[in-house]
């Protein structure tokens, strides 16, 4: 009967998810998170008057944020998936509110409500994708998601300097506002939860510290976690010491978020990345990326602050290979992970971005005491290349 319909005639008419679904959606986010890349770190000095105290400011705001990734499962059982990507969306603008206070009570609470809403976006983004999207075309729609958010990587940075330095501090961080409004409500044209194939979003509670030793205990499970951990670092690195190198070095506001508009808008080669990955394995191409990676590092801190422009040039070498690791490596935890426990592990897995904000300023900081700015890349280049190692002996060829 007529009646008995729940539904308005055009709900149907949306496509199923795909990899285009994921790709907009993490485009969309994209805007709304690299708008204000550049001028957060740029904010923050301008409040604390040192580089050192800012490392501190982020060790302090992703050891919080880390809290709140191990407790997401338990989230998503209460409230569904729908609702906390919902609410990730809603935090990154809530983060807008608190930054234009231009205080460090204001910047503390911006940057926690930036860690959070992207804790949340992240696990139910990477759940939804593991759903929908089957394993031989995981690498594939990886690489389509990094490319497609190479727009916003590209021009937000630059736009938010922009904002920031011509119109002030609330034409940035309110664009921000903007792009998290749009991508809830592109989120909820998709109704991702609607569909009735896929099992429900609630999941089962368990203690996030026995889900830690459950990730623990599975070495597949480690080596993802690594290699995600490695490629994380240097983004950190680059999106946070980047601009701060440039200004601390007279090249000005503008030059640091350029600098950062470039190193994203080598995004499109993910998809060749991607290409390599699925013809001559994950294996192969994550190796190569993080040996890169190192080589470019050490040449960029051995250079330093004697040459700034140059070493900026570097550090964007050093961005086109952890492209590679951002399109192919990713596939190995999906690949590797069982389907009963793709949230609790999804979680522990994400904890990744948690330390990898966490652990360079943490390092930094005490390194700075010691050396100059350029001693941050190398350091770095010492991990990538632990991680380049690792990966080598211990990923499975066959992937």
């Amino acid at each position: 009967m007529a009646t008995h319909v729940r539904h308005p005639i055009w709900l149907p008419a949306v496509k199923p998810a795909g990899a285009r679904t994921f790709a907009s959606l993490y485009a969309t986010e994209s805007f709304a998170r690299a708008t204000v890349t550049s001028v957060i770190p740029i904010q923050a000095y301008e409040i604390l008057h040192n580089e050192q105290e800012v490392s501190v400011l982020y060790t302090v705001v992703s050891l919080l944020g880390l809290s709140v990734t191990l407790f997401m499962p338990m989230l998503i059982k209460h409230f569904a998936r729908r609702w906390v990507y919902s609410a990730g969306a809603v935090l990154l603008a809530v983060g807008s509110l608190f930054f234009v206070t231009h205080s460090l009570a204001g910047q503390f609470l911006g940057m926690l409500c930036r860690v959070m809403g992207a804790s949340a976006l992240s696990i139910t983004l990477n759940l939804y994708i593991m759903d929908h999207i089957r394993k031989t075309d995981l690498i594939q729609a990886e690489s389509l998601r990094m490319a497609w958010s190479m727009i916003a990587w590209t021009t937000g940075p630059t736009l938010g300097i922009f904002l920031y330095s011509r119109f002030g501090i609330y034409a940035a961080h309110g664009a921000v506002a903007i792009f998290a409004l749009a991508l809830l409500m592109l989120f909820w044209f998709y109704r991702l939860s609607d569909n009735r194939m896929i099992a429900a979003g609630k999941t089962r509670a368990v203690n996030p510290f026995a889900n830690i030793g459950r990730f623990i205990a599975q070495p597949r499970l480690r080596l993802a976690w690594l290699i995600a951990f490695g490629r994380s670092c240097y983004w950190t690195t680059f999106f946070v010491y980047g601009p701060l190198f440039m200004v601390i070095t007279g090249q000005g506001e503008l030059a640091s978020g350029l600098l950062v508009s470039a190193g994203n808008a080598l995004l499109f080669v993910a998809i060749y990345w991607g290409r390599a990955g699925k013809k001559f394995g994950a294996r192969r191409v994550i190796t190569l990326a993080f040996a890169g990676m190192s080589v470019m590092l050490f040449i960029a801190g051995a250079i330093g602050t004697a040459a700034p422009l140059v070493t900026a040039g570097f550090l964007l070498a050093g961005a086109f290979f952890t492209i590679g690791v951002d399109a192919v490596g990713s596939t190995t935890f999906m690949r590797a992970v069982r389907t009963y426990e793709r949230p609790q592990m999804a979680a522990v897995y994400r904890t990744y971005l948690d330390f990898s904000e966490l652990t360079p300023p943490l390092v930094y900081s005490v390194v700075l005491s010691f050396f100059g700015l350029g001693s941050v890349f190398a350091t770095l280049g010492i991990l990538t290349a632990v991680c380049g190692v690792v990966t080598w002996l211990y990923l499975p060829k066959r992937l």
